[in-house]
């Protein structure tokens, strides 16, 4: 049995993280860890949790044998160095780090302590995309040339009533615009998934975007990914598709063409299916996020000592490197131009 311990009580550990690790066989949460009283006792108590620790020092000497990090990106860094230096292995959130340079100090502390690092893609784990990644393995749809990842959402709505009943700020979304906003939170899946799919290394990118919202970061980006292997990846990210509207809708998809034939995946329709010159091919259609397999690859690395699915340090920080070089870009270049 693994100790794990949990660092950062917020929304996606909630519903997410801790959850996930109460159900894995293997392992244990054994103590979480939280700046804030409040957020730390809330979970604790919702979840039974005996450990929890607003010190860092006592939450990893509590006899843990790995980490999660689940705590606002901003702190990532921070907290895999503490980790890192108590002999900790560590698997963390989304986005790996704030810039490239804060993700390559993960990865060097990590490996000169001797630790594993892991980024907590969970989209790579889900039935379909592991399907569409064997469909492309077995040569299904020829040469992939094209992909099309589009997820346009209004994360949670641009506001929300407060416990009187008043409209006030949606902080969860806030925070996610402050961050970077919808390529540097959400985009960088797609980015992995790419990576993924593919098997190849993005070696140049564009990108454009729109300011709907009032935020430095574009709320509506746009990226396109070249890759050693020719493919072509586009990248669609929102936070402010219908995000003032009453009653919003989104688009999550999947189109990958290949010189044979088409993959599609459609959240919202259900479909999973490979169309090429014998036919059609549907296969049951699954979520595209999958918490419960990464954590089983995750107890399986602490086993074993190693892993050759969980997406590493590296992935972590190709996927911040990219979305973030991609965001800054165009902040700067509407700054020049007098948003």
């Amino acid at each position: 049995m693994k100790r794990i311990g949990l660092m950062g009580c917020g929304t996606v550990a909630d519903y997410g993280h801790i959850p996930v690790i109460l159900n894995t066989p293997g392992l244990n949460l054994h103590a979480v860890f939280d700046p804030d009283p409040k957020r730390l006792k809330y979970v604790q108590e919702k979840f039974g949790i005996t450990n929890g620790f607003q010190d860092e020092a006592a939450f990893l000497a509590s006899g843990i044998d790995a980490v999660t990090v689940t705590s606002p990106a901003p702190c990532h860094l921070a907290n895999i160095q503490a980790a890192s230096l108590a002999g900790k292995h560590v698997l963390c959130e989304k986005p790996l780090g704030m810039t490239e340079d804060e993700c390559r100090e993960m990865i060097d502390c990590t490996t000169r302590a001797g630790v594993m690092l892991f980024t907590g893609f969970d989209y790579r784990f889900s039935p379909a995309a592991l399907q569409i990644r064997q469909w492309l393995r077995d040569g299904a749809i020829g040469q992939l040339r094209s992909l099309r990842l589009i997820y346009i959402w209004n994360c949670h709505g641009k506001r929300q009533r407060n416990d009187q009943g008043l409209l006030v700020e949606n902080a969860r979304r806030q925070g996610r615009m402050d961050e970077g906003g919808p390529m540097v939170d959400c985009g960088v899946h797609q980015i992995d998934l790419a990576r993924f799919w593919t098997g190849s290394e993005v070696q140049s990118w564009t990108a454009a975007g729109a300011w709907v919202d009032e935020y430095d970061a574009p709320d509506h980006m746009y990226l396109h990914l070249q890759h050693d292997s020719g493919a072509h990846s586009m990248v669609e990210i929102s936070y402010s598709y219908c995000h003032t509207c009453q009653q919003p809708v989104n688009v999550f998809t999947y189109d990958l063409i290949g010189t044979k034939g088409l993959i599609r995946y459609d959240r919202n329709a259900k479909i999973l299916d490979m169309r090429n010159q014998d036919g059609v091919f549907t296969m049951p259609f699954a979520p595209e996020k999958n918490f419960a397999a990464l954590y089983e690859h995750f107890r399986d690395a602490l086993t074993q000592g190693a892993s050759e699915v969980l997406p590493t340090g590296l992935d972590g920080l190709m996927a911040a490197k990219i979305s973030r070089e991609a965001t800054d870009t165009l902040m700067a270049q509407c700054r020049r131009g007098g948003k």
